[in-house]
């Protein structure tokens, strides 16, 4: 008589094992110990034998009946149900080995180390936004809807240049993982056309990590007048708009408390803003100091020290480093880093938007305060420093003092 739910959960330990049979060579094996096990008796090939099935209650009565009837499928087509279970285990074992994320260590293992931010860069990505979704699947089973789904999410936060990234260096995995025999095909060869195009950018800015660096190398060997000199290369440090920083006074810099305080009358939302000085910026401030404290203005005009430095100071700076308005701008600087202060090394945009005095507003509307993250906007600022300075020393090899000072505390 088949076996009934009631029958199996009222079914107690006895001195010794026991057995309740249902239908078909499924039956429930009752130990003395209380546990309840799921076994399938069949032949194949006049061999009797044995299938473990499942542990009463995780396995149901309907499911282990569900499992009978699937090994007896396979015997009727001459397939031995225990040997089909190996196989499968194995081929799941084979398959967590050559997951997408194990396949992608092999990669970053056989290409070998490139460059310091070019490598932290695509470590990143493959940590932060292509493990977290598809890591764990095996490589040759990932399809191109699956891929687009994770670069989507990459999208979603408005990182289209990470995202096209992303699908490049996906690329580069599965072709090597079809190169050695893990893959029959790249999915990503399928997306052309499917991510969306990065938003117009009004200014011209450098974005890729290698670019930048040549651009610090080139600032810092750009050789100019003191405030010409010294604006470009805080440029980069303080990315405030650039009138901001030509107009820059003595009065709003706070050598003590590291930050420069701009009053609301001279920025564009007429809300005061904040500076943080990293140590680099401040060296730079105190350099010009030596040279301008007798003028008003941080930046003085060349022919007048009671005006500031003009409009096109900066931007023939660019101009002679190789620059094209197309290239680079002074206001670009500002763009450069929100990019890499977010797809890079990874701040709150939050952080970043405020450090950018946008009118970055909280749910009931209302705008924040200048000093909103304060402390967390000076660790920033002096990441930042430190990001570019990097980024330089790979085209220089140079240390800078300040980078070794920490490196060494």
């Amino acid at each position: 008589m088949p076996l009934t739910d009631a029958k199996i959960k009222t079914a107690k330990p006895q001195d010794k094992d026991y057995k309740l049979a249902d239908e078909k060579g499924l039956f429930l094996l009752v130990k003395k110990t209380g546990g309840k096990y799921w076994r399938l008796k069949y032949r194949y090939r006049t061999k009797e034998k044995l299938l473990a099935i499942g542990v009463y209650p995780d396995t149901s009565l309907a499911q282990a009946r569900a499992e009978r009837d699937n090994a007896r499928a396979l015997i009727a087509q001459d397939i031995d149900p225990m040997t089909q279970r190996k196989t499968e285990k194995a081929a799941k074992l084979l398959a967590g080995a050559n997951s997408f994320d194990v396949v992608s260590r092999e990669w970053l293992a056989k290409r070998g180390p490139k460059s310091e931010s070019g490598d932290s860069r695509l470590n990143r990505i493959l940590e932060k936004d292509l493990f977290p979704t598809i890591g764990s699947r095996p490589i040759s089973e990932i399809t191109p809807p699956e891929l687009l789904s994770a670069l989507r999410k990459i999208e979603a936060r408005g990182a289209y240049e990470t995202a096209k990234k992303a699908k490049q260096t996906a690329g580069q995995i599965f072709r090597f993982a079809v190169a050695a025999g893990l893959a029959e095909r790249d999915p990503s060869a399928d997306l052309k056309g499917a991510l969306q195009q990065g938003k117009v950018k009004h200014y011209s800015a450098l974005t890729e990590p290698k670019d930048v660096g040549r651009l610090m190398a080139a600032i810092h060997a750009y050789q100019a007048t003191p405030a010409v000199s010294s604006a470009i290369k805080l440029a980069p440090l303080f990315f405030c708009r650039p009138g901001e920083l030509r107009q820059l006074e003595w009065s709003e810099v706070n050598f003590e408390e590291r930050r420069i305080d701009i009053p609301a009358e001279k920025m564009k939302l007429a809300e005061p803003h904040i500076i943080p000085l990293a140590d680099q910026a401040l060296a730079i401030l105190e350099a010009q100091h030596k040279v301008s404290s007798n003028s008003r203005y941080v930046f003085p005009n060349a022919r007048a020290l009671s005006r500031p430095l003009s409009d096109n100071g900066m931007r023939i700076a660019l101009r002679t480093m190789g620059y094209t308005n197309e290239q680079m701008t002074p206001h670009g600087f500002r763009a450069m880093a929100r990019t890499l202060l977010d797809e890079v090394l990874g701040f709150p945009v939050d952080w970043i938007e405020h450090q950018l005095a946008h009118a970055v507003r909280d749910t009931n509307g209302r705008a924040y305060n200048r000093t909103k993250h304060l402390e967390n906007r000076r660790t920033m600022m002096q990441s930042w420093a430190d990001y570019l300075d990097t980024l330089r020393l790979e085209i220089d090899n140079v240390v800078p003092i300040t980078a070794a000072k920490r490196q060494g505390s």
